[in-house]
């Protein structure tokens, strides 16, 4: 399954998931009903005026449309809105989630040593699925050994691992696990989790109503009822009321629950499986797995929250009391024998005591114990592609191998480790990236700095800086550039709002020192700015367009744009604008050339955030199309291929650096 037949099953597990909650809900209303009748039954029957049977009237009719209609109006509004609230916590993203379960983000400059692998792993992962790097969180109090993704984008998306989880297991193991939740990220289960989570909230919400009236009656109730006499039937109406409510309220949870299982459950098959693919390596996650039957903790988790959410996790995070109903993952031997058909049933046996002082760097975890498979003699990309790699660029979208890990593990290694702790550091990442936008051309580069010095603050200290990062990244191969953006995005969230905008400002000055905008200097700008931006507000990545027609303008003005800027002859943009509309037969006669400068990026800008919203058939095309564009000449330039992969990033797509098939010259 690829990238887009993930996202269309996500859309779809979403559309069911919605049914099941309707029907959850109208059990809901009917359970409401019936309380509802039962109760304003003995306030109708009951008449203080009247004396012993007398006081009753008769039985009242088991169809009352008012009382139906007013019971569905506020169950339907108690539930949406406590969902609504739910949602709207989550619109912050993934790290809401990670802090509500007492997560500690993890500092990207630290130097404890499983933090630090922890991290690079993560990195790895992403930079060979060409994602944002994510925020990387520790559940400090959590001793089991689980994990989970969360976020509703690529772009807000964090990775969390417990205590356990990092202290116990080795390094293969940890890559399976990590394997296993970017496999969540990739196929768009977070954000599906998400919703979930909020509707099991609004059907909780009734039963929380219902406790807190109970609550609120318990100390106070006896002392109003000796107060006011005659007030004793009032009072128990309250009482009765609080009771159905609490009642429907976990009735409906319950059944919540079940929806939570099922909708869960088979995801961590894919997920497992995935990891292996991703990994190559079974003993890594199968291996975390046995762990997880051998320790005493096992997965489970401390926190009270954690069974609200305990569909995000990579192992059962509490025990069910309804058996396998409300389990929200298949039962270990079951996921460890669909990995390793030969598992005898023996989990791993703890050791009393482990000194890892005294392992070698390999067998501690650090490095992995093997070198990762793949077929590049060197790091990085070349700097000229095939047509051929160009145009199945668009089919790795969303994917993640054994040969992009190992290239990316790489890659990484190939960066100087000066510029990697740049990446990492929340003050020296914006210098990093202006460093990188730093022009040859003496006249632009003196500007450029003045810019700089003008609106930095300790700007003495930040051009010495600056000067030492340009000097090392002036030998950087090419292909370096792009992941070294993708590595200094985390350094850049903790920002204010006001210290973002200053840079993002300086970023678009610096970028505009010469009037003019390089290929690579927008991609550099748009994958940062489109990334915060999505960070900063994830809810806003919604889907608005879901017609061609709708978006054909803006898709002829990134055909146009980029058969510009992939062409040294003008005359050639036409035909190679030609070659990206074919792919797109449904609104390939409305689609026209566009005119323009090849420096002029202002429409394109715009064309691409309208094209963000479209519905991922939409964008998948848009690629596909892109691809043949850039490739239409025969060959793919370094620059090209960030523009294209800058596109992607944009269209929440995520593209994997590049390479050229096997066997294919470049």
């Amino acid at each position: 399954m690829d990238f887009f037949e993930a996202q269309a099953a996500a859309r779809k597990r979403t559309t069911r998931l919605v049914v099941l909650f309707i029907l959850a809900v109208l059990g809901t209303i009917f359970a409401a009903y019936a309380a509802g009748l039962l109760i304003v039954g003995q306030a109708e029957r009951y008449d203080p005026s009247r004396e012993g049977i007398s006081r009753y009237s008769e039985r009242p009719s088991l169809w009352q449309p008012k009382l139906f209609a007013g019971v569905a109006l506020a169950t339907l509004a108690v539930v949406g809105l406590a969902s609504l609230f739910k949602w709207n916590q989550f619109s912050a993203g993934g790290s809401v989630v990670a802090r509500n379960l007492g997560g500690r983000e993890v500092d990207s400059r630290t130097t404890h040593f499983n933090e630090r692998r922890l991290l690079n792993v993560v990195e790895e992962m992403a930079i060979a699925a060409g994602t944002p790097v994510p925020a990387v969180y520790i559940l400090d109090d959590e001793p089991g050994l689980n994990a989970f993704a969360a976020g509703l984008t690529t772009s807000d998306a964090v990775v969390a691992v417990t205590r356990g989880t990092l202290d116990k297991l080795t390094r293969d193991e940890l890559q399976g696990v990590i394997g296993h939740e970017f496999s969540h990220i990739l196929n768009g289960d977070m954000r599906l989790n998400m919703r979930l989570t909020s509707l099991l909230f609004g059907i909780l919400i009734l039963g929380i109503i219902g406790r807190s009236i109970i609550w609120s009656l318990r100390f106070g109730g006896a002392r109003r009822s000796r107060n006011n006499k005659g007030g004793g039937g009032g009072i128990a109406l309250v009482v009765a009321a609080g009771i159905a409510l609490l009642i429907i309220g976990y009735v409906g949870y319950f059944f919540g629950r079940l929806i939570q299982a099922a909708v869960s459950r088979q995801r961590e098959f894919l997920a497992d499986a995935s990891a292996v693919q991703f990994t190559r390596n079974p003993a890594g996650i199968a291996g975390a797995l046995k762990k997880i039957g051998g320790y005493a903790l096992g997965s489970s988790m401390n926190s009270t929250k954690s069974a609200e959410i305990g569909h995000f996790f990579f192992a059962q995070a509490f025990r069910s009391r309804f058996g396998g109903l409300w389990a929200t993952h298949p039962p270990l031997p079951e996921r460890i024998r669909a990995i390793d058909p030969g598992f005898d049933g023996t989990f791993f046996n703890p050791p009393e005591v482990v000194n890892v002082a005294e392992q070698s760097f390999v067998s501690a975890g650090l490095a992995p114990a093997r070198p990762a498979p793949s077929n590049r003699a060197a790091p990085g990309i070349p700097l000229i592609l095939s047509m051929a790699a160009a145009r199945l660029a668009p089919a790795t979208v969303g994917t993640l191998t054994a040969d992009q890990i190992a290239d990316a593990h790489n890659l990484l290694e190939s960066i100087p480790p000066r510029l990697r702790d740049a990446a990492h550091d929340p003050t020296e990442a914006p210098l990093l990236l202006f460093a990188l936008l730093l022009d040859p051309d003496p006249r632009v580069h003196d500007k450029q700095r003045q810019i700089i010095n003008e609106r930095r603050t300790g700007a003495t200290s930040a051009l010495t800086t600056l000067d030492e990062l340009e000097a090392l990244l002036q030998p950087l191969p090419a292909a370096l550039r792009l992941p070294l953006v993708q590595l200094s995005l985390p350094a850049l969230r903790p920002l204010s709002s006001p210290a973002l905008e200053a840079f993002l400002s300086t970023l678009d000055a610096l970028v505009h020192a010469d009037e003019r905008v390089s290929t690579f200097e927008f991609a550099l700008q748009k994958l940062v700015t489109h990334t915060m931006k999505v960070a900063r507000n994830p809810s806003h990545a919604i889907e608005q367009y879901h017609s061609f027609n709708a978006v054909t303008s803006e898709i002829a003005v990134v055909l146009s744009t980029l058969a510009r800027a992939a062409t040294s002859d003008p005359a050639f943009a036409p035909e190679a604008f030609a070659a990206g509309a074919s792919q797109l037969k449904l609104i390939e006669f409305q689609l026209r050339y566009v005119e323009g400068t090849e420096t002029h990026f202002h429409p394109f800008n715009a064309a691409l955030d309208k094209l963000a919203a479209a519905s991922f058939p939409i964008r998948q095309r848009t690629i596909i199309a892109a691809a043949h564009v850039v490739s239409a000449d025969g060959h793919v330039r370094i620059t090209e291929a960030e523009l294209l992969r800058a596109i992607s990033a944009t269209l929440d797509c995520p593209m994997p650096p590049l390479r050229a098939p096997a066997g294919t010259a470049t």
